[in-house]
């Protein structure tokens, strides 16, 4: 699987909502995944909100959003990321880029294997570009 670099939205309660429009506006296939589907969160009104959804369109655009949990700051304007992900092919070359974006950043949530089963780390760049690298398959 080769690296992709794709954009990645926050919203506090709206991402199902915002996906469900960015597909009826681009079509293609739309996955969404709740805190509780991994069991993200102990709080009972977060349940519900998407701790991940993607769509992937049939011309190869790819648009991923979650809902920002009530617990981190949330300030429209800030809600988006850049999110690089690959296979197990690319974990050299991921790990590569995470080292290099942390260099006189601050890591958010550190490189490790996340309750999906992928290497997954947050970190804003020196620039104050918040970027998540994730790594499927064999990568933790």
């Amino acid at each position: 699987m080769p690296v992709r670099l794709n954009p990645y939205l926050g919203f506090r309660d709206t991402a199902r909502e915002a996906m469900e429009f960015y597909r009826s506006v681009f079509g293609g296939e739309l996955t969404i995944s709740t805190f509780a589907d991994f069991h993200a969160s102990e709080d009972p009104a977060e349940q519900d909100k998407v701790m991940h959804s993607q769509l992937e369109t049939p011309g190869g655009l790819v648009l991923m959003a979650s809902d920002t949990p009530n617990a981190m700051a949330y300030t429209p304007g800030d809600t988006f990321s850049v999110s690089l992900s690959g296979g197990a092919d690319a974990d050299a070359e991921l790990r590569g880029y995470w080292e290099k974006l942390s260099e006189g950043g601050r890591v958010i949530e550190p490189l490790t294997v996340a309750p999906w089963g992928d290497a997954f780390g947050m970190v804003t760049d020196k620039h104050g570009v918040t970027w998540l690298v994730n790594i499927s398959g064999d990568a933790a």
